[in-house]
């Protein structure tokens, strides 16, 4: 990268920053936050405060009264990580290209001790196993050029949730009550669509997939989903004919709900995939070539309930993959997507939550998201949200300036909008060159980006 794009990417950075904090506060924690945001994007082994304290000054005199404006910006002060958060969303959703999903998940975070705010010995998917840990449930907004973290929020266990003592210790809020991983993912859904994002396709695991309160509280907000479920979800298999159980008698209220006309039986994914035949889809073309493997759908009912005398789901689509060397299907989806939807379509959304992936290791692997070291609430949160602002920088640089293009000297090319045109407030410098480090040049940004 030339001189020229160096010096741009240090000025669309500063005013990147003061899109995202204009109005939070007094300049001296806008500031901050820009002095925070610049530290995580700068090369390192530790994203904690002291270690980006001391990459931010020149003088090692004056590592500690940065470390003491970052610890009072990120763990003391009150300002609201929902409107950093709603503020990525919106500028995700304008300008990213091709964005057509929104993608929840959770992921853990190992810790050490008992203090630091909702810990707890609890399985994470991250590990692998149960262990001494935090788990945050994110949602993400994801194309296939690019994908960007828009709300985290941190899963508290009901032995916090019980103990009021321990929760104010952790600056826990009072209204903080227990509430599973899917229901968080919904209260991330209400706030990007609050803050005005386009209605997208949702993705998730089987962790969020098997739970039909929230494949249904999906479907009530107007959104389709592409879900994954485990195998032993049962559905009535294709073909099943329902209808309305005639009265028995000459009064009574009528019966409404449809019942399956035997001789029909609910059968398991696994059981009905199995008879389906699969062919070969390819998804996206990737570093590796040709992404493909061999799918399968079908339109099904959902049986939930049905031993309880519940009637048939909504018709969904059931998909699932049969890679050509195992034995049988591997991989199974549930969609509200149109009975008009091509199965490549399917494939593609079923497909695109690898994003969520390649965001956790670039949140954690190269900014730090799992470096905090406080044990508060809000300082968890403050963290996680300057941390997903760093990386939508960086998600709009690769997406709209790809590291081809990167390395010519267009002068003539123009910064994307979301990043030149911050709302009218005093200018605030990401960081003041009387702190910053030489070693803090956009050339380690750069590094990051590529």
């Amino acid at each position: 990268m030339t001189p020229h794009a160096l010096k741009r990417l240090d000025r669309e950075l500063t005013t990147f920053v003061e899109t995202l904090t204009t109005g939070l506060g007094r300049s001296e924690r806008r500031v901050a936050m820009g002095q925070y945001i610049t530290g995580l994007l700068l090369d390192g082994e530790r994203k904690s405060i002291e270690p980006i304290a001391a990459r931010l000054v020149d003088d090692t005199a004056q590592i500690e009264a940065m470390r003491q404006r970052l610890q009072q910006c990120v763990v003391v002060s009150a300002w609201d990580e929902a409107t950093v958060f709603a503020r990525l969303a919106q500028v995700l959703d304008r300008e990213l290209p091709e964005v057509t999903a929104f993608v929840v998940d959770d992921t853990g975070f190992p810790k050490k001790g008992r203090h630091s705010v909702g810990v707890a010995r609890q399985y994470s998917g991250t590990l692998g196993r149960t262990d001494n840990c935090q788990i945050a449930t994110s949602l993400h907004l994801a194309g296939e050029r690019g994908s960007g973290c828009i709300g985290m929020r941190l899963y508290l266990p009901e032995a916090w949730t019980t103990d009021r003592a321990r929760c104010r210790a952790a600056g826990v809020p009072e209204t903080g009550t227990f509430a599973p991983k899917w229901q968080h993912a919904l209260d991330l859904l209400d706030a990007a669509l609050g803050a005005g994002v386009r209605h997208h396709v949702v993705l998730g695991d089987a962790a969020f997939g098997e739970v039909t309160a929230f494949r249904e509280a999906l479907t009530a907000r107007g959104l389709s989903y592409v879900l994954r479920v485990p195998s032993n979800v049962v559905v009535w298999p294709p073909g099943t004919r329902f209808a309305v159980p005639a009265r028995r008698g000459a009064t009574g209220r009528p019966r409404s709900t449809r019942r399956p006309t035997p001789p029909a039986s609910p059968l398991t994914l696994a059981a009905v995939a199995a008879t389906l035949r699969h062919r070969r889809v390819t998804w996206r073309e990737g570093s590796r070539g040709q992404q493909a493997s061999r799918f399968a759908a079908v339109r099904v009912h959902i049986a939930h309930r049905h031993a309880e005398g519940a009637g048939p789901g909504p018709e969904v689509w059931l998909l699932s993959e049969w890679p050509r060397d195992e034995v049988a299907p591997t991989k199974y989806y549930l969609s509200s997507l149109p009975a008009t939807t091509a199965l490549r379509t399917l494939v593609r959304f079923g497909k695109l939550r690898w994003r969520i992936e390649r965001d956790y290791q670039e949140l954690k692997g190269e900014l730090g998201l799992d470096h905090f070291e406080g044990r508060t609430w809000s300082g968890f949160h403050h963290h996680v949200a300057l941390c997903a602002a760093a990386h939508t920088f960086l998600a709009l640089r690769r997406a709209l300036f790809p590291p081809a293009l990167d390395a010519m000297d267009d002068r003539r090319r123009t910064p994307p909008a979301a990043i030149a045109a911050a709302p009218s407030s005093p200018s605030v410098p990401a960081v003041s060159t009387a702190h910053r480090r030489s070693a803090s040049t956009p050339r380690t940004v750069a590094d990051v980006i590529r």
